[in-house]
């Protein structure tokens, strides 16, 4: 008998300035990621080679892709002037996927925050400009909506509640990282966006399927001292938990009114902020899966609850890890499955999963022999079928992350996630050319078979 729902979704999730390229083409306008370091300017080409990647899509066995539409694209100066071309390109990636059996899936925000906006509005600091993404989302909506019916309207979006939250959020200012009344004043701001834009997907287009999405990290104590259990607790509980306890039931819980009015924050929130949150519905709850952490209550001392895992974390002997120091753990990735479920109440979808590794390829010619990655989804897949059977978790789907390699969140390329090389350094022809690797046949033959070979 098959563990996974017949209806079970497979695929890829990138977001546009990993994957599009195209900087300065088709009328796209700057985003804050022209002054961050990093391959951004040609990415791997999506914008003109997303056909061939769709059929590298389609042939792996995929039926869901998950892409982000660029803000500054669809609106060079983050407001007013749409520029068509570049809805064009999102509304033909649209019909392609569909061409080719596959589900689409939109974001509408991956930390790409328009340029002008940043350096205006301190991005979403400010209120002038969640109006300004309701507007930006109700056209990409309305031009995509008729034919897409899955929607995740921003990306792992508790990391807006961290240290690095004003920042992904295009606040440009390095003492915001510093500043928790900045960080929660961020949250909340996207957090009303995101139920505006729900409100208006589910009025306007009922047969969506709109989504609240977060980077789930679980935090486990580093030993059995109290204090490192109370460190863990507080620390997920703020970093994980806040944002789905808001999302699903529509308030601010005890614990966060208590801890801003304990440390005299003062949070700009109004009574109609908090009608729109109390009135947003989600079909699903949906995260990003990597890794776990341990922290160590002592070693993090006295600090904000957004600073917790920064001060306090610690390696976890019990764990393999990549070079990066990300621990793999697939008994995680059940618990964040199991939990999310049981304490929304909603079906889970999984977006984003996967590992790094440095690679290049074979003088020789032959494949990437990237067994680690297999390894990595194998035990993560099998995971994920574990809290279906025996936690009861309605789990809607499985998408890697950045399936056909992509830049990583850094622009570093030599960070790849795929299961089909990209070649950067290439000359002539050869430059960004696919190539699959040895995992990209065992992917296949895991999504086509709904997770039952393995």
């Amino acid at each position: 008998m098959a563990t996974l729902r017949d209806d079970f979704m497979w695929g890829n999730s990138t977001s546009s300035m990993q994957y599009d390229g195209a900087q300065h083409e088709g009328g796209k306008g700057p985003s804050v990621y022209e002054h961050f370091d990093g391959a951004w300017e040609e990415a791997v080409d999506g914008y003109h080679r997303y056909r061939e990647d769709i059929a590298l899509m389609k042939d792996m066995g995929m039926n869901c892709y998950r892409f982000q539409t660029s803000w500054s694209r669809v609106m060079p100066h983050g407001v007013g002037e749409i520029n068509e071309e570049g809805l064009k390109y999102y509304s033909d990636t649209v019909d392609e996927l569909l061409a080719q059996g596959i589900e689409p899936m939109v974001c509408l925000y991956h930390f790409d925050m328009p340029l002008e906006l940043a350096e205006k509005y301190h991005g979403f600091a400010s209120k002038e400009v969640v109006d300004a993404f309701v507007e930006y989302a109700k056209v990409v909506i309305d031009t995509l909506a008729p034919r897409v019916k899955w929607w995740v309207p921003f990306n792992e979006q508790n990391a807006f509640g961290s240290t690095l939250g004003p920042l992904i959020a295009g606040d440009l200012r390095p003492e915001a990282a510093d500043d928790e009344n900045e960080i929660f004043q961020v949250l909340h701001n996207s957090l009303v966006a995101l139920a505006r834009v729900e409100r208006y997907l589910h009025e306007h287009y009922p047969e969506s399927k709109v989504g609240c999405m977060a980077a789930f990290t679980p935090v486990y104590p580093a030993s059995n001292d109290p204090v490192d259990v109370h460190a863990a607790h507080e620390a997920e509980r703020f970093s994980d938990w806040l944002y789905y306890d808001v999302c699903t039931h529509g308030a601010y819980p005890a614990y966060f009114k208590s801890y801003v009015s304990a440390h005299n924050l003062s949070v700009d929130i109004t009574e109609q902020e908090l009608a729109d949150l109390a009135n947003a519905r989600y079909d699903f709850a949906s995260l990003s899966y990597y890794r776990s952490q341990s922290v160590s209550g002592a070693q993090a001392g006295n600090v904000p609850v957004t600073k917790i895992i920064e001060a306090g974390g610690v390696r976890n002997e019990h764990l393999k890890a990549n070079e990066w120091n990300w621990e793999i753990d697939p008994l995680g990735f059940r618990y964040s499955l199991t939990e999310i479920h049981q304490r929304t109440g909603l079906p889970v979808f999984s977006l984003e999963n996967g590992i790094g590794w440095r690679e290049s390829l074979p003088a020789d010619g032959s494949e990437i022999q990237d067994d680690y990655r297999i390894d990595y989804h194998r035990a993560h897949i099998r995971a994920m079928k574990d809290a279906v059977a025996f936690d009861g978790v309605d789990v809607l789907g499985y998408l890697g992350w950045g399936l056909i390699d992509i830049p990583s969140s850094s622009g570093d390329t030599e960070k790849r996630y795929g299961n089909v090389f990209v070649d950067y350094a290439g000359a002539g022809e050869k430059h960004l050319a696919r190539y699959p690797k040895k995992s990209y046949a065992w992917i296949k033959r895991a999504f086509e078979s709904n997770g039952e070979e393995l």
